[in-house]
């Protein structure tokens, strides 16, 4: 059975300008296509096209993703290099992840402060606020950001005098 781009643009949650796009930069040579020029998509496709898409939401570029699916098409010599591109990209969507959890925790921190400020009408309310009196995950970012102020007040400061 044969699927067009839009049918297999839905199926992959895709647009279907998307699809296109792949094939316009070279990702989709493995691809028929019918006797009007039209990509045709069969069933073994759809793993190819998901790899392909995945490593887009991974952050690899176009070019990236090229030399991947070239590097496939070469066969088993290159196991090797696809396996390091795989393990390199992993670890930058691993930094990303710490990144946005940071990102998140610190929006968790604000959610809750100007919750509570709300409450008392006022955003002084933390100023003396002890950390026992704040929630556990709360403590951890507030705790955090002191020692962030800390070390920047000792850079500031230079070193102690006796």
């Amino acid at each position: 059975m044969y699927y067009t781009v839009c049918e297999v643009a839905k199926r992959l949650g895709l647009s279907p300008h998307t699809i296109r796009f792949y094939g316009k930069e070279g990702l989709l040579d493995f691809v028929e296509r019918d006797q009007n020029g039209n990509r045709i998509f069969k069933e073994s496709d759809f793993e190819r096209l998901f790899i392909i898409a995945s490593l887009k939401r991974a952050g690899m570029t176009i070019k990236q993703i090229r030399t991947f699916t070239r590097l496939c098409d070469q066969g088993d010599s290159t196991i090797a290099q696809r396996l390091q591109i795989i393990l390199d990209q992993r670890d930058a969507v691993e930094e990303q992840i710490t990144e946005l959890q940071d990102a998140l925790d610190v929006l968790k921190y604000k959610t809750w402060l100007y919750e509570v400020a709300l409450k008392a009408g006022t955003t002084a309310v933390h100023d003396h606020m002890p950390l026992e009196e704040m929630p556990p995950n709360i403590r951890k970012i507030k705790e955090r950001i002191r020692r962030l102020t800390d070390d920047m007040e000792r850079l500031y400061k230079g070193p102690s005098k006796p």
